[in-house]
């Protein structure tokens, strides 16, 4: 207990110092500080500032998606999906060190965005992959994959979730969320039947017989003059 207590203390240190001077800025030294711990006790644990931001942004999205998850109280599996997915997105929005980072310091997401999944994006597959099936079970969510299915969610939720300051001039926060969940609703709905309004209409599929004029009708063969024989 004293240990979880000590790392924790350590990350919260290393949250503040980010917040306050970024990650470039940051330093061991600093978050020990802060910690009031030695140096050798965050060594001890990390070797270096980059693994520590790493547990560190870990540890507060898998805060942020139990929040999420917590809040989305639907029956079905998948409406629970789109406001979780929503909810996190907005969230991490409004998180003041994962705002900090998309501000001043993306080039800190570029890997998990463009060559890896971290152990954070990892934990929300795993909680997407058990939803999915959920979904496909309760009859809401569309057979397929559910493997194959979070990692599209995922990757939806995430590249609105960092493209934010792209739609400042065309798009509110709530609009883009409303974006955002409409999409991920139409992936994973179930195929239905045509709706009325486009199925297609009686007179469209009724055979050439039954819909020809009743004024209309056959006309008698007429025999041929005699002619004069040869």
């Amino acid at each position: 207990m004293a240990i979880r207590k000590s790392e924790d203390d350590i990350l919260d240190a290393a949250r503040a110092c980010v917040e306050s001077f970024g990650v470039r800025r940051t330093t061991l030294t600093d978050v020990a500080r802060r910690a009031g711990v030695s140096r050798p006790t965050v060594y001890r644990y990390w070797p270096d500032i980059s693994s520590l931001v790493g547990d560190l942004m870990t540890r507060e999205l898998k805060a942020v998606f139990a929040a999420s998850v917590a809040e989305a109280t639907e029956t079905e599996a998948r409406p629970r999906i789109v406001h979780g997915c929503t909810g996190t997105v907005r969230a991490v929005w409004h998180h003041s060190m994962f705002r900090r980072f998309l501000d001043s310091e993306a080039e800190l997401l570029a890997t998990y965005v463009f060559q890896r999944l971290g152990s954070s994006q990892h934990a929300a597959l795993d909680l997407l992959h058990a939803q999915l099936a959920e979904g496909q079970r309760d009859g809401s969510v569309r057979p397929g994959e559910p493997a194959e299915l979070a990692r599209i969610v995922l990757l939806t939720a995430q590249s609105i979730g960092v493209s934010r300051r792209l739609v400042d001039d065309t798009l509110s926060e709530e609009a883009l969320l409303d974006s955002l969940a409409r999409l991920l609703d139409g992936y994973l709905r179930p195929d239905t039947a045509p709706s009325p309004d486009t199925a297609p209409s009686p007179d469209a599929t009724a055979s050439p017989d039954a819909t020809a004029s009743p004024d209309v009708t056959a006309q008698e063969e007429t025999p041929a003059p005699e002619g004069d024989a040869a």
